[in-house]
């Protein structure tokens, strides 16, 4: 399988909302991806194959040196392929290149290894509200 990584790729609401669902095992929900990217977001990396979207993943950021990982997914199909680790590398040589000094990344238990073994983040301290 050939697949094509672009930063700040052009994405459909649809695809991605079908992608979201699909990767945190939620209902289709129609969000309005264009509008929380264009207002929210450093960039964003889409993953590509012949048949369309199969990864994405968000970076948001607070305008100066802190940019945040989010939503990072892969389609059930496409993955175990390195689509994962390469959406990751993109979105840190372009963050870096937009003058970001630091990454952040928050995720699950399960998925200790993908990012500190594959990705390189390293574990820090860091403190969580919950808020509903």
């Amino acid at each position: 399988m050939t697949v094509t990584f672009e930063w700040r790729g052009v994405v459909r609401n649809e695809e991605i909302n079908q992608l979201h669902a699909e990767g945190f095992d939620h209902a289709y929900v129609e969000d309005d991806w264009t509008d929380l990217l264009s207002r929210h977001s450093l960039g964003w990396v889409t993953a590509r194959d012949a048949e369309g979207l199969v990864g994405f993943v968000n970076v948001i950021w607070d305008g100066q040196v802190h940019a945040f990982v989010e939503d990072t997914l892969v389609a059930h199909r496409a993955r175990r392929q390195g689509i994962g680790k390469k959406l990751l590398a993109v979105a840190t040589e372009h963050s870096k290149g937009a003058g970001c000094e630091w990454l952040h990344v928050d995720f699950d238990d399960h998925l200790k290894r993908f990012y500190f073994d594959a990705c390189g983040f390293r574990p820090t301290n860091a403190g969580l509200i919950h808020l509903r």
